[in-house]
C-alpha cells in the first residue's frame, strides 16, 4: 500500500503522523511511504532521516493526498486538506467528529474512509491510542495551570505548591481516567491539594488504592461539583464519553463564584469541553478570561511537547497502520472488531453511533457496510 504523511496545517501543530522507525518498519513490510518535505522538522526530523528509512519525500502538500491510498496524520484534517481526501481514499488519525459538523459534513461528501484514534478500543476496554495523548495531556494540565495562576497571565499569584507558612493551593480535577490520573500525580508532585471527583465508585476505590492519602476522592454529584470548583485554583477538565459530545459538568453561574484569577484547563475540549463557558483556543492564543476566570481550552495540547507527543503516539498507532495496510481496510476492519470501533465514516456514512447522534446524522451499522462491500 501507498501510505501518506502530510505535514500538519493546524496552527502551531508540529507533530508528524510517522517518525522514521516506523516508515522504517512498513517499507521492511513491502509498503511504500510518501512523506511531504518538512513534515517532521517541528520535533527535529529531517528529510534526510525519512530518505535513510525509505521514505521518498513529496514537495507539496496536495501531492502527498493525490498519491496516497491512506493517509496517516496526528490532527483531523484541515477545511483545506478535506477537499484533497478522494473517494475510497483511508484517514487514520485523530478525528473527534462529534463536536465539529462541517469536518463530519465534509468527510461525508469526500467518499473516504475515516477512522478516528479516539475511538479504536481495545480487548481490555480502553482506548490504546487516545492513551498516550490523554497521559500527555494530564500531565500538561497542571503544568499549564500553574503558569495560568501566575499573575502576568491574569492569574490569581498562588503558587500551587505553596510554600512553608502558606498553604497550599487547591486543585479539583473531574474525572478519574487517564488525562484524570496523570494530572493528580503531578499535582502531587507539587505539593497541592488534590480533589478528584468521578462517577464511578469503583474508580474512585482504585484512585485511592493508587494515591491513598494523598488526594481526596468524590463522587460526582452536582453539589460535590459545585463546592470543589468555587473552592478551587485550578480546575482539570478530564472528562470523556469515547466518541459523544461531553457533558458541561461545570455550568457558567459555578464559575461566577470562582475567586478572580482561578484557572479553568480544560483537556476534554476536543469533544466541546465541560465547563459551560469553554471555547477553543490555539496556542498562538492559549487563554482568555471570563467572568474573572482564566480559560486554557488549547484543542491539541499534546502539540505543546510534540517531539515526545509524536514518539509516544507511533508506539501505539504503528500496529494498526501496518494491519491496514498489510491485511487492506476491509480484511483488518473485519477481523479487529477493536479496530472497527475507530471507523467514524465510510464512503458517505456514517458509522459511529455518537457521532450521528449528537450532529443529527444517520447511523449506520459498520459490519453492514463492509459485508454489503463484499456482497
Amino acid at each position: 500500500m501507498i501510505i501518506g504523511v502530510p505535514k500538519e496545517i493546524k496552527n502551531n501543530e508540529y507533530r508528524v503522523g510517522l517518525v522514521p522507525s516506523s516508515v522504517r518498519e512498513l517499507i521492511h513490510h513491502g509498503h511504500q511511504v510518501l512523506v511531504e518535505a518538512g513534515a517532521g522538522l517541528g520535533i527535529g526530523i529531517h528529510d534526510e532521516d525519512y530518505t535513510i528509512a525509505g521514505a521518498k519525500i513529496i514537495a507539496q502538500h496536495e501531492d502527498v493526498f493525490a498519491q496516497a491510498e491512506m493517509i496517516v496524520k496526528v490532527k483531523e484534517p484541515q477545511p483545506r486538506e478535506i477537499k484533497l481526501l478522494q473517494p475510497g481514499q483511508l484517514l487514520f488519525t485523530f478525528l473527534h467528529l462529534a463536536a465539529d459538523h462541517e469536518q463530519t459534513q465534509g468527510l461525508i461528501d469526500s467518499g473516504c474512509i475515516a477512522i478516528a484514534y479516539e475511538t479504536v478500543t481495545s480487548a481490555k476496554g480502553g482506548l490504546p491510542l487516545l492513551m498516550p495523548m490523554s497521559e500527555v495531556a494530564g500531565r500538561m494540565s497542571i503544568q499549564v495551570g500553574a503558569h495560568c495562576l501566575e499573575k502576568e497571565t491574569g492569574g490569581s499569584g498562588v503558587l500551587l505548591s505553596g510554600v512553608p507558612g502558606v498553604k497550599p493551593g487547591n486543585v479539583t480535577i473531574l474525572g478519574g481516567g487517564i488525562v484524570g490520573t496523570n494530572a493528580a500525580r503531578i499535582a502531587i508532585g507539587l505539593g497541592a491539594n488534590v480533589t478528584i471527583l468521578d462517577k464511578s465508585i469503583h474508580r474512585l476505590t482504585e484512585l485511592d488504592t493508587i494515591f491513598g492519602g494523598s488526594i481526596r476522592t468524590l463522587y460526582a454529584t452536582i453539589e460535590a461539583i459545585e463546592t470543589c470548583v468555587i473552592e478551587s485554583d485550578l480546575v482539570i477538565g478530564a472528562v470523556l464519553v469515547p466518541g459523544a459530545v461531553t457533558p458541561k459538568l461545570v455550568t457558567e453561574e459555578m464559575i461566577k463564584k470562582m475567586r478572580t484569577g482561578s484557572v479553568l484547563v480544560d483537556v476534554a475540549i476536543d469533544q466541546g469541553g465541560c465547563f459551560e463557558t469553554s471555547r477553543p483556543t490555539t496556542f498562538a492564543h492559549p487563554t482568555y478570561i471570563e467572568h474573572g476566570v482564566v480559560h486554557y481550552c488549547v484543542t491539541n495540547m499534546p502539540g505543546a511537547v510534540a517531539r515526545t507527543s509524536t514518539f509516544a503516539l507511533n508506539n501505539s498507532t504503528l500496529p494498526f497502520v501496518l494491519d491496514l495496510a498489510s491485511k487492506g481496510y476491509r480484511t483488518a476492519l473485519l477481523e479487529d472488531p477493536y479496530l472497527r470501533e475507530g471507523l467514524n465514516v465510510f464512503k458517505g456514512n456514517i458509522t459511529y453511533q455518537a457521532v450521528a447522534r449528537d450532529l443529527g446524522f444517520a447511523f449506520v451499522e459498520a459490519m453492514e457496510l463492509l459485508n454489503m462491500q463484499a456482497a
